[in-house]
């Protein structure tokens, strides 16, 4: 079952113990997604930033890993870009809290797409490493995280972005840094 959003599962309140793996009470997350290939193809006819700003603006759909991680694009200029996003118990690990792979991804996500608005038309990018520093463990009641990625150096075959991410309360969640690879598309 899922909340009014859709994208969230929904607890069953007072929910005995199980007494096995196998009685534990499920939930479910529904996902959907527009096809992916509409986007990427636009994305060869724009400029990098015109791209972030179509998406942004709902004049093309946005790729699907925005859906599963529960992220949102909300703002993008040359060089840097920011996403809004809801951790929920369906990114939580084996300990109960939020996986660090999530955090990893939406920074990669967010300075992936700070480079992309420096690129030219008929440009992409893609990762060829990421650090990523954890500074705070996450849960589904950490709130919306806010990731902001910015290009410290950009490049025609590589560029070089940092990035961060904040809890709710504006506490500094992990930090990154990034080399990616510029080529034609």
């Amino acid at each position: 079952m899922t909340d009014d959003a859709g994208s969230r599962p929904t607890e069953t309140a007072g929910a005995a113990e199980p007494a096995s793996a196998t009685d534990a009470p499920t939930r479910q997350k529904t996902v959907t997604w527009s096809d992916p290939h509409v986007s990427a193809a636009a994305a060869r006819t724009m400029s990098g930033l015109e791209f972030m700003q179509a998406l942004i603006a709902g004049e093309l759909p946005p790729p699907p890993i925005l859906a599963l991680m529960n992220l949102e694009a909300v703002s993008a200029e040359v060089g840097r870009a920011e996403f809004r996003c809801t951790p929920d118990e369906s990114h939580y690990n084996p300990i109960g809290a939020v996986h660090g792979g999530f955090v990893c991804t939406v920074l990669d996500s967010v300075l992936g797409c700070a480079t992309q608005t420096t690129l030219p038309a008929g440009q992409g990018y893609t990762s060829l490493e990421i650090k990523v520093s954890y500074l705070r463990a996450l849960s589904a009641t950490s709130g919306v995280l806010t990731a902001v990625g910015r290009v410290s150096k950009p490049g025609r075959r590589a560029a070089f972005a940092e990035g961060e991410v904040r809890d709710a309360e504006g506490k500094l969640v992990a930090t990154a840094t990034s080399t990616l690879l510029v080529f034609p598309v």
